[in-house]
């Protein structure tokens, strides 16, 4: 299972990417998620409970937060739940327009039950592709307005 999302964002890189990459921000200004606990902590690498929501559908997973500065790249990689396994890479990529925020999520199921279509379908379309959009548009809105160029 694949699932791409990207966005332009109009402000600078720095914040763009540091805004990303502060999960203890993330509660604050994306309103389907719900909290975010951290487990463990430091500052290029975190373990997280993160809580959010499909509408009204509560999702919950544990995450392993990697933040590469020199590469511009936020990577996690799915500790628990259905999502387990799954690697997400967030990159930032400066353009003409601004800064074009792309995350990339890549799941081989290892939870025998659940196939291909699951996978595709209920994880990677309904779950993981429609929180993705919310994250970036919410971030956007939120970069732009503090940030903006």
């Amino acid at each position: 299972m694949r699932a791409d999302s990207s966005i332009l964002m109009k402000a600078p890189l720095e914040q763009v990417f540091e805004t990303a990459a502060d999960l203890s921000l993330w509660p604050k200004i994306l309103p389907h998620y719900r909290w975010i606990q951290f487990l463990e902590q430091s500052k290029t690498k975190n373990v997280v409970r993160m809580a959010a929501r499909r509408k009204w559908i509560p999702v919950q997973w544990t995450s392993e937060q990697e933040v590469d500065r020199e590469r511009k790249e936020v990577r996690f990689h799915h500790l628990k739940a259905f999502t387990k396994g799954m690697r997400v890479v967030w990159t930032f990529t400066p353009v003409k327009e601004g800064i074009e925020v792309k995350i990339h999520h890549e799941l081989d199921p290892t939870i025998p039950f659940i196939g291909k279509f699951i996978a595709e379908r209920i994880i990677g379309q309904f779950f993981i592709s429609y929180i993705a959009n919310q994250t970036l548009h919410h971030m956007k809105r939120y970069v732009e307005l503090r940030y903006g160029a």
